[in-house]
């Protein structure tokens, strides 16, 4: 099957080729997917796509009106395709439903420690010849309270990892998770998990309901001086509102892999540019703020686990067949 593959980096073409073995027809094109560049996919049935690709109503439009059939997502969040319209127009959307959940629950737990021991302040300090201690105290972890919200694989993962550093583990889930409770972890409601955690960790996926789930009345319920770190989806937090609780302190850290408005941003060389998101620069002034690209993800695992997904999900599909990662 042909199989455009937007959105493609050096590792993805190398990933998926090896996955492929030759199975199928992929090219491969930088561009993202919109509504301008939709018109690459004439004569693919199938095309590929990641996480700021945009697969709106009219985007899919587009593509089914040139022939795709198949849109399978090198990701497990699937927020950026227009599900309704895919299933009107008669698309077949797939995912990865799963890769691995150490690659992402390890480093949040990675960012967590950064920037709670200032870690990445402390780098730029030596590199300067600087060794001074001075505002770089940082805080145990053993014997605070962590609330971990959502405990899904990767969350799981995360209060496993967060278990053995001797912490109180709160969850906040709709269904709780066995391997969690076993850990010791209290599952309690939300408002009840913000003001008594030292950290909060995000591990939910964006949806209607979640969206800004992270926002000025759930940041001002949260115990003053905790600590935010979202791996995620960058929209769960109202990024504004965050910078109001910096500004105010009641908030003494965040750690973000993801960032609301990370379209045009993440993923792409910008270091001989101008940052026009004033609200991207403003989060970046901040001492006590880490930011990363969106890597939480890319480990030698899970991007292969991605690839095998990805080229199950079309030998499936040109069989005729379903399976777990299908949405559509």
């Amino acid at each position: 099957m042909r199989v455009l593959v937007y959105d493609a980096k050096p590792y993805d073409r190398e990933t998926l080729a090896t996955a492929n073995r030759g199975r199928h027809q992929l090219r491969f094109v930088s561009t993202l997917l919109d509504e301008q560049t939709a018109v690459l996919a004439e004569g693919f049935p199938a095309v590929s796509i990641f996480v700021n690709d945009r697969a709106t109503a009219e985007v899919l439009a587009r593509l089914a009106a040139l022939g795709v059939r198949l849109v399978t997502l090198r990701s497990t969040g699937f927020n950026n395709v227009d599900l309704d319209a895919a299933r009107r127009l008669g698309i077949t959307v797939m995912r990865v439903a799963n890769y691995s959940p150490y690659a992402v629950a390890e480093f949040a737990v990675a960012l967590l420690l950064a920037v709670v021991r200032k870690v990445h302040r402390a780098y730029n300090r030596v590199r300067e010849g600087n060794f001074a201690l001075d505002g770089l105290q940082g805080f145990d972890l053993h014997g605070r309270t962590v609330g971990v919200v959502g405990t899904g694989r990767i969350g799981a993962v995360f209060a496993q990892i967060m278990h053995g550093f001797g912490v109180r583990l709160l969850g906040f889930d709709q269904k709780p998770n066995p391997a969690c409770e076993a850990l010791g972890m209290r599952y309690v409601p939300l408002e009840t998990l913000l003001e008594q955690s030292d950290i909060v960790s995000l591990h939910v996926p964006l949806t209607p309901h979640t969206y800004h789930l992270i926002n000025a009345q759930t940041l001002a319920r949260m115990k003053r001086g905790a600590v935010l770190v979202n791996t995620s989806r960058g929209a769960l937090v109202d990024t504004e509102a965050l910078i109001e609780a910096l500004k105010s302190g009641q908030l003494s850290a965040v750690a973000l892999d993801v960032y609301e408005e990370e379209e045009g941003l993440f993923f792409r060389d910008l270091s001989s540019q101008v940052i026009a998101d004033d609200v991207f620069a403003r989060l970046l002034t901040f001492p006590n703020v880490l930011v990363t690209g969106h890597q939480a993800f890319f480990t030698h695992e899970a991007l292969a686990q991605i690839a095998e997904t990805t080229i199950r999900n079309l030998d499936d599909f040109e069989a005729g067949r379903t399976n777990e990662n299908t949405l559509v």
